[in-house]
């Protein structure tokens, strides 16, 4: 049987454990991803562990989400990042120089590589043949330090193209054929691979949205292969010294597999306010539209650009719609102005942001309540877009585009037949206009040693955890369905963000969404539990949705099952994780219940299964969990933080 490209990259890597799914492994990490929504924390985690200088052969820390200073704090935050990363030997990319995964693919990218980051859209650098997984701030820290990450191995999916992209069609078009066919849990604990004739057609830019939204299915990573249109990405970026050939075996076997005729495609949207509703187009076409944003990680390339821009050229965008565009870098930008496109797009009525996340996480760009928003973003959770009542629809670029000159959403192809328009077919430069004037590489050993990280007063330090106590009473305070997103639990947006490095702060906005009297219930329950249905802490790898509730007493979540991220920040943090092993028990607990746990350390030794009593019912709930012995080690000391520093 021959090897999958994701079987060799985890057994290139392999320093603990044994590749068999569902077993407990550690992987050798290469480089690391953190950005400013994430990396305060990870920096703080440095400073805690009395690191000295990163260990691993890459480490770049972005600017890219928090980029509204509309006070002092994001600004703060930026100070103090760029100072710890002159502290401990990291890149540095200032604001506005991109968002963080197109620039990483662009300047520091190299296949067969291995990349944890602060970010649960970090398995996009799987387009260059990357074994790129998102994980919790504590997870990179420590993999800058030189530690193995840890994790289940996942099952391998293999996705069979065939085929090639029909005009109107594109790359966004692909990932949403997956989450429509699978949905937001259809792979969880799974790496999705691409192989197959179809791969070919597809450039390393088109892959990179494909990679990029395997976050939304819950995979722990996706991967395709290193091959000719990979050393034509990084040859255009003045990097093919960077490129080796990683592929997989031609008999290669998969734990799963799908297939997807390319040709057969149709344009896609994911209806609000989930990822996984999505139809054709042509299903919820004349539905009225009040804005339309390009841009994101989702949809970063220069084509994806030039082709809005060629589809507006000489026509004016409805008068009721906003069109917005967030250039993903720098460099993107560049090219797009010195093709003239950036021109068409202003004179088409485009407001034109800076390079960054911007509405993606909330911030700004906020849409009116009730009015349809198309965005070419990853996720469109209920208020993620800074709005609580929005509705947020995910696309391609044609279809945004196409909707901006109608008003509504049209099928593209409906519109080009109206409008007698040619699928646009942008030259691309063969050269991109690499700048590396906003990257600050990293300083010398001894320089490194003189930086004083400058910590503003927003910047708080991180909470004590005690340890878990061997007996819990604890009061329900929630009881929530299926789905819950890290947004739900810790919000993003302009107004919660800045207060990122604050944990007092950001934990008065905690469950915001869910219910908003959550942080005076839980100060005055103190240790507490809440309950949920499937697929609980789904999207952001942001550790707060962790340590904010941790800090408001938090002490045990019960769910049906867990997104993978989250499920392993809970435990980081000293938050036990539990399931139900009878899904149907979680329609006997009501808020205000108060579930007793005894023994629960001589519980968690014992093995997976548990048992949790409700003394308000007088009933017994049979439970399980799937942590390792390392992890019950850091949950019963109250997180990792205090088991590390007791190791030391």
């Amino acid at each position: 049987m021959g090897h999958g490209l994701a079987a060799k990259l985890i057994e290139s890597h392999l320093v603990g454990g044994a590749a068999v799914a569902g077993e407990e492994i550690a992987l050798r990490i290469d480089q690391t991803l953190t950005q400013d929504a994430t990396g305060t924390l990870v920096m703080q985690e440095l400073e805690a562990m009395g690191l000295d200088r990163a260990r691993t052969e890459v480490s770049v820390q972005y600017v890219d989400h928090n980029l509204l200073q509309a006070d002092e704090r994001n600004a703060e935050d930026h100070a103090f990042l760029r100072s710890a990363a002159g502290r401990y030997g990291l890149w540095f990319s200032k604001p506005g120089n991109g968002v963080s995964h197109p620039t990483h693919m662009q300047r520091f990218g190299v296949p067969g590589k291995t990349m944890a980051g602060s970010d649960s859209h970090t398995c996009a650098a799987g387009s260059l043949g990357m074994l790129a997984i998102g994980v919790g701030g504590l997870e990179v820290a420590l993999a800058i330090a030189g530690e193995p990450l840890y994790l289940r191995m996942p099952e391998i999916w293999g996705i069979r193209l065939t085929g090639s992209l029909p005009d109107w069609v594109s790359a966004k078009d692909v990932i949403l054929e997956m989450l429509r066919r699978h949905g937001v849990k259809g792979a969880v604990n799974r790496v999705l691979e691409y192989h197959g004739p179809g791969v070919s057609t597809l450039t390393a830019m088109d892959r990179h949205v494909i990679a990029n939204m395997g976050a939304e299915l819950g995979a722990t990573t996706t991967v395709f292969p290193a091959d000719e249109a990979v050393r034509e990405f990084l040859r255009a970026e003045g990097r093919e010294e960077d490129f080796t050939e990683w592929t997989a075996d031609p008999d290669a076997e998969y734990d799963h597999t799908d297939e997807i005729d390319l040709s057969g495609l149709r344009p896609l949207i994911a209806k609000p306010s989930s990822p996984g509703n999505v139809v054709e187009v042509g299903e919820v076409a004349g539905e009225p539209v009040g804005q339309v944003v390009i841009g994101s990680s989702a949809n970063p390339g220069l084509r994806d650009f030039a082709v809005a821009a060629a589809m507006v050229r000489g026509r004016q965008t409805d008068h009721a719609v906003s069109f917005d565009v967030n250039p993903s870098s720098r460099e993107i930008f560049e090219d797009l102005t010195r093709m003239g496109a950036t021109f068409d797009l202003i004179a088409a009525g485009a407001r034109i942001h800076q390079a960054g996340c911007m509405g993606c996480i909330g911030m700004g760009q906020a849409p009116a309540e009730g009015h349809n928003s198309l965005r070419t973003f990853p996720r469109n959770f209920p208020g993620r877009s800074g709005t609580k009542e929005d509705r947020v629809w995910l696309c391609s670029p044609e279809t945004a585009a196409a909707a901006a000159l109608a008003g509504e959403i049209i099928d593209p192809r409906d519109l080009a037949a109206k409008l007698d328009l040619a699928y646009p077919r942008p030259r691309l430069p063969e050269r991109a206009s690499v700048n590396t004037a906003m990257l600050v590489s990293p300083l010398e050993p001894d320089e490194a040693r003189q930086v004083q990280l400058q910590r503003g007063p927003n910047i708080s330090t991180l909470p004590d955890a005690p340890p878990l106590p061997d007996e819990l009473e604890l009061p329900v305070l929630l009881r929530m369905g299926d789905d819950i997103s890290t947004d739900e639990i810790s919000p993003a947006g302009a107004r919660a963000l800045p207060y990122r490095s604050n944990i007092p702060k950001l934990a008065e906005f905690t469950f915001r969404g869910v219910d908003g009297d959550y942080p005076r219930r839980a100060r005055e329950a103190g240790p507490h539990a809440v309950v949920a249905g499937q697929n609980y802490g789904q999207g952001s790898s942001r550790e707060h949705a962790a340590i904010c509730p941790r800090f408001l007493g938090l002490a045990a979540v019960i769910a049906q099952s867990y997104a993978r991220i989250h499920w392993q920040n809970l435990a980081n943090f000293g938050v036990l994780a539990l399931e139900f092993a009878q899904p149907d028990d979680l329609s006997r607990i009501e808020p205000g219940d108060v579930l007793r746990l005894d023994g629960l350390r001589e519980q968690l030794a014992g093995g997976a299964e548990l048992t949790v009593t409700n003394t308000t019912r007088d009933q017994r709930y049979p439970l399980r969990h799937r942590l390792s012995t390392r992890q019950v080690d850091a949950v019963l000391a109250g997180g990792r933080i205090p088991l590390l520093a007791d190791e030391h």
